[in-house]
């Protein structure tokens, strides 16, 4: 499924939630115990041992900045009720930022066709770097690097030059929603503010098609979906509208009603 954009730009609001901060809390008073228990018994702590207790606080640190939460699963792809497709995927802490990754495999008149999508992203949501492949018919990658509100991306195609070019943004917090790569809508619903709510408006950009955009995303509650109760986020463009449905922070199903396809979590 491909995402038709408009090609203007519009400012990014993101939320920067503060996620485990009562771990990190845990850690700092356990921590602090063993050194009142080792100076009471005449020893101190050795630089080693300080430094591991450093090396173990920060991935806490780095949770407790982050919008994210680690998830990790299989979606079907369906179009007009009849499998066309599949895709794995990851999302991840590496290091101090995080990484979102997955591999879909399409089923076309041609055979299958395999794409496949890695980005790296701020604790905060801002892209650092995306890299898309696809294999098939025609074989074709390129590799994107976010710099501030410029993204310059070198596209290389099957029996061609390298081609490069830049695009600019409003904002350096840019959603990245690719063809037939939907765990990248379950990163758009970590950027949604669900504290503010209502209709916000982000920058995006498609990359197999090169194209920049802007989308409104928008809550709508709660629905009863199968007997389970599931947000729904709208996310519209100028000429596509495309529905998520969330169990907490998961991606359960996106529905494309004008494109006939259904994305299911397995």
């Amino acid at each position: 499924m491909k995402i038709s954009m408009k090609r203007r730009r519009a400012p990014l609001v993101v939320l920067a939630a503060a996620l485990g901060s009562l771990i990190l809390l845990a850690a700092a008073f356990a921590s602090t115990i063993l050194l009142l228990a080792d100076r009471a018994s005449g020893r101190d702590f050795s630089r080693a041992a300080s430094r591991a207790l450093h090396l173990r606080l920060q991935p806490l640190r780095a949770a407790a900045a982050s919008i994210f939460t680690q998830d990790k699963g299989k979606f079907r792809i369906l179009v007009s009720g009849q499998q066309a497709g599949k895709e794995e995927f990851e999302i991840g802490p590496s290091g101090e930022n995080w990484t979102a990754h997955g591999s879909t495999e399409i089923q076309t008149s041609q055979g299958a066709a395999h794409v496949n999508g890695s980005l790296e992203l701020r604790p905060d949501g801002t892209p650092l770097h995306y890299e898309w492949s696809t294999t098939g018919a025609k074989k074709a990658g390129a590799t994107i690097v976010f710099s501030g509100v410029t993204a310059s991306v070198e596209l290389r195609l099957e029996g061609m030059r390298p081609f490069t070019q830049q695009f600019t943004f409003n904002s350096p917090r840019v959603a990245i929603l690719d063809n037939n790569l939907y765990y990248q809508y379950a990163v758009l619903a970590r950027l949604y503010d669900w504290n503010q709510k209502g209709a916000q408006t982000f920058s995006v950009l498609v990359p197999q098609e090169m194209t920049p955009g802007t989308i409104t995303v928008e809550s709508l509650g709660k629905q009863d979906v199968a007997g389970a109760k599931l947000e729904e986020l709208r996310v519209k463009t100028e000429d596509l509208e495309i529905d998520l449905f969330l169990d907490g922070q998961r991606l359960v199903r996106l529905v494309s009603p004008s494109a006939n396809a259904e994305i299911l979590r397995e």
